[in-house]
């Protein structure tokens, strides 16, 4: 057989954890059609890899490029995925998914969104079927594997309506459900810290999930709180496991607040112990100290009963915008969080606005981006609350920040190790691309940062398990079929890297820097990155249905 492509001396990681070896790669079709020892095959394209790493491509299981893969020039915006290594993206996190759409509540899913895409969105789909087949029309840069979103499922609904949903609201959210799952869902992800994801009890969680284990689909969570109601919230995870008999997945896990960092041990037993007690449980990490999201997240959830709109109607009251305010001040999140006057997780209240930075706002006042709020404060000597309402006012909640605390600050990150360095941390990203403002350094170098500080700089994991974490543990989680690893037959997703450079560039300051070490970077057999050169035209990526 002659081969498309043939990776010639080269160091195969093969992502399973299994020792690396001397091998050579031949790709066919799209698929690797041989992994073994040099003996003559003949292919229209030779490479030298120099005896650097033949790894399968990344799979970042926890990723929002939702509301980018719709837009004709994504590639500009998804490059910086793959110039990291990352060839398969799983989307529809944290509860936020272009689908379903009802036309009666599109316009509070266009402000829910607004900071999580790059602009406006033409919205031509309403199903979650049709949203997934305009992408293949389209054609997709990076491989997708799609969840099903609660929260676009209870705006649909619903709104934002801070109660319980009726019975005939509840068989609604499954019925659309049920269409992403018979579309091609893995599964169904949450977002309990943000509206309308935060009004939803336990048992409307478990309700939607007895709909997955006939589809096998994953449940996955951004956890109701990660400081002072972590553990209740970690426990509520389990809960929906052992009652709707699903699998599910703790995303991000973490401890937010300095106080709340030795939580982190006690998550991590907790898994351990729900995985000997015969629950399907997994959990990922995003390899910083700092997480990004909705500047919104700030907010007490009362004043998001509704959505954006009336949360600004409030901020313009003024003594509805000083309940808000002593609410952040004063509030300490406890259990339960869903009920009346409840909060998740008070976010300043944790670590403080000088752990607040402004990311990105969408109007042209860079001023504030990469500033924190104390700082923004002291420069327009202001509250530091003031100056977050008055630009959440100015921007239409148009906002992004970065949150430093988790698990570690810009000091410490004993903590981050510990969940790092578990066999089944999965690696994640987490980031997402505007093409403005300041990025999370995640968005350039989450994947080397782990191959070149954690493991060979501080020898935290072995090569092995760090591509382990980064490849199979994610495909097996998600149960992606041919994908995560080096062998015969799969996909040829593959990353090719030097073990002795590769590393993150990148820094909260200073985000935008493509990191060192990657060589070559293969989309289903397609040559994306060839060391500095990015191909951001070829759409060579792969809509994968369940």
């Amino acid at each position: 057989m002659r081969y498309d492509l043939l990776l010639t001396n080269g160091v195969v990681v093969d992502g399973t954890g299994a020792p690396a070896a001397r091998a050579e790669v031949g790709v066919k079709a799209g698929r690797i059609a041989y992994v073994g020892p040099a003996n003559g095959i003949e292919a229209d394209r030779v490479i030298d890899i120099g005896g650097h790493v033949i790894a399968p491509g990344f799979v970042d299981i926890h990723y929002h490029s939702d509301f980018t893969l719709p837009l004709p020039d994504q590639g500009e915006f998804l490059k910086y995925y793959v110039a990291q290594g990352i060839t398969t993206l799983v989307v529809g996190n944290c509860g936020y998914s272009p689908a379903p759409i009802n036309p009666e509540t599109a316009p509070l899913m266009q402000a829910y969104t607004a900071f999580i895409k790059p602009r406006d969105l033409e919205w031509s789909w309403r199903t979650f079927g049709d949203y997934l087949g305009y992408l293949e029309q389209h054609g997709v840069y990076l491989n997708t594997v799609p969840l099903a979103a609660h929260g676009a499922l209870r705006i649909a609904v619903m709104g934002f309506d801070a109660r319980e949903p009726r019975p005939d609201e509840l068989a609604r959210m499954k019925a659309h459900l049920s269409e992403c799952l018979e579309s091609g869902a893995f599964g169904l992800s949450c977002g309990l810290i943000y509206a309308p994801g935060m009004f939803a009890t336990t048992d409307e969680l478990i309700a939607l999930a007895e709909l997955l284990p006939a589809h096998d689909g994953l449940f996955t969570f951004h956890v109701r709180g990660s400081s002072e109601t972590l553990q209740p919230a970690t426990k509520e995870v389990l809960e929906v496991a052992q009652r709707a008999g699903v699998r599910v997945q703790h995303s991000h896990l973490e401890a937010f607040g300095k106080p709340n960092w030795p939580k982190v041990e006690w998550a991590l037993d907790a898994h351990d112990r729900a995985l000997r007690e015969g629950i399907d449980h997994g959990f990922d990490v995003i390899p910083y100290t700092a997480a990004n999201t909705t500047f919104l997240a700030i907010l007490p959830p009362w004043s998001l009963d509704g959505g954006v709109p009336k949360l600004l109607e409030r901020l313009r009251d003024p003594e509805t915008r000083r309940l808000i305010k002593k609410d952040i001040a004063e509030v300490i999140p406890d259990w339960p969080t869903w009920r009346p006057g409840g909060w998740p997780h008070n976010l300043v209240e944790a670590t403080g606005w000088d752990n607040v930075w402004i990311m990105w706002v969408e109007s042209e006042d860079n001023d504030c981006e990469g500033k924190s709020l104390a700082r923004l404060a002291e420069e327009r000597g202001k509250d530091p609350f003031d100056v977050a309402a008055d630009l959440i006012l100015a921007e239409q909640g148009h906002v992004t920040a970065l949150y430093i605390g988790v698990s570690g600050d810009l000091h410490e990150e004993w903590a981050l190790r510990q969940i790092i360095q578990h066999e089944h941390a999965s690696i994640e990203t987490d980031a997402f691309s505007l093409g403005r403002g300041k990025a999370h350094p995640a968005l350039y170098g989450a994947f080397p940062r782990v191959l070149g500080q954690y493991v060979r700089e501080e020898k935290l994991l072995s090569l092995e398990q760090a591509v382990r974490k980064m490849t199979s543990l994610a495909a097996e989680r998600l149960r992606i079929p041919e994908r995560g690893a080096v062998r015969e037959g799969y996909w040829a997703d593959l990353t090719i890297f030097d073990p002795e450079t590769i590393g993150d560039r990148a820094s909260y300051e200073e985000p935008a820097e493509h990191p060192a070490g990657i060589d070559y970077v293969l989309v289903n057999g397609t040559v994306v990155v060839d060391h500095e050169h990015i191909d951001t035209d070829t759409l060579a990526g792969h809509v994968v249905r369940h």
